[in-house]
């Protein structure tokens, strides 16, 4: 809870990310003066090379932890962060980082890089909450910044943020969507997949592609085995599970056992 006569301070911190998540945050424009007058922005290198010393009231953080130097700096932010909130699939999830997960780290090393030595990188790619205790996860790639002022204004009052851990089938029937799998049979996989998007691809008549990652008690074993009713191959489901959350605990464990079959 966040009580003070002098405006709290806001840290952002990027790990391994597209910048993504953080380019939410600027896009809030109009809200984004708003959260500049109720607090200090003190550490943004997104926004500006000016930055203020800590400790930091709210820490936001962008990115997985994907190398030893990331490993230790995830720590260094979490001393000096009172409340530290992961933002996106990458630090939620370890990202589209995590697919290395499933294979040899060396084997992708030697083959990107013209120079693997100089690259120092973990086994893994992982979620920041897997080295420090993290206070809250805002999901999706990239978060919708609406859910991210949400975020922001819940903890300056001291509250739990209010962002619903319902699937993203709740958010077609809103806003009157016809269901894709059932009205044209197209793979779809916002059943086990959390809302958060307001149901962009189901409205162009496209299938969930479960870019805010697995919802609060998804069934993914099931709605894998409707999109086998569908005609879809083994393969494409193990790879539909792996992209953008691909190290979320429930997408991970249907992926690997679709793929020992």
């Amino acid at each position: 809870m966040v009580r003070s006569l002098r405006r709290p301070k806001l840290a952002v911190w990027k790990f391994a990310s597209c910048d993504g998540c953080q380019l939410s945050l600027l896009n809030c424009e109009e809200e984004l003066l708003a959260i500049a007058s109720q607090m200090e922005i003190a550490y943004f290198l997104e926004a500006s090379r000016a930055t203020g010393r800590g400790p930091y009231d709210i820490s936001l953080v962008e990115g997985s932890i994907s190398t030893p130097h990331d490993a230790e700096r995830i720590k260094a932010v979490r001393r000096i962060s009172r409340v530290l909130v992961t933002i996106g699939a990458c630090a939620t999830a370890g990202g589209i980082q995590a697919l290395r997960n499933f294979s040899q780290v060396e084997e992708w090393r030697r083959l990107v890089y013209a120079r693997p030595e100089y690259v120092q990188t973990l086994e893994t790619s992982t979620p920041v909450a897997a080295h420090v205790p993290v206070d809250f996860e805002l999901r999706g790639c990239p978060i919708s910044k609406t859910q991210l002022v949400e975020v922001i204004s819940a903890f300056l009052h001291g509250r739990r943020p209010a962002v619903p851990s319902h699937s993203v089938c709740m958010e077609c029937k809103r806003r009157g969507t016809p269901c894709v799998m059932v009205a044209r049979g197209t793979p779809c996989l916002g059943p086990i997949t959390q809302a958060g998007c307001g149901a962009i691809c189901p409205a162009y008549g496209r299938g969930c592609y479960g870019c805010y990652g697995p919802t609060e008690t998804p069934n993914p074993t099931s709605l894998m085995s409707w999109w086998k009713g569908l005609g879809v191959e083994d393969g494409d489901l193990v790879r539909v599970l792996r992209t953008f959350n691909a190290g979320a605990e429930a997408f991970r464990a249907e992926s690997e056992r679709r793929e020992a079959h």
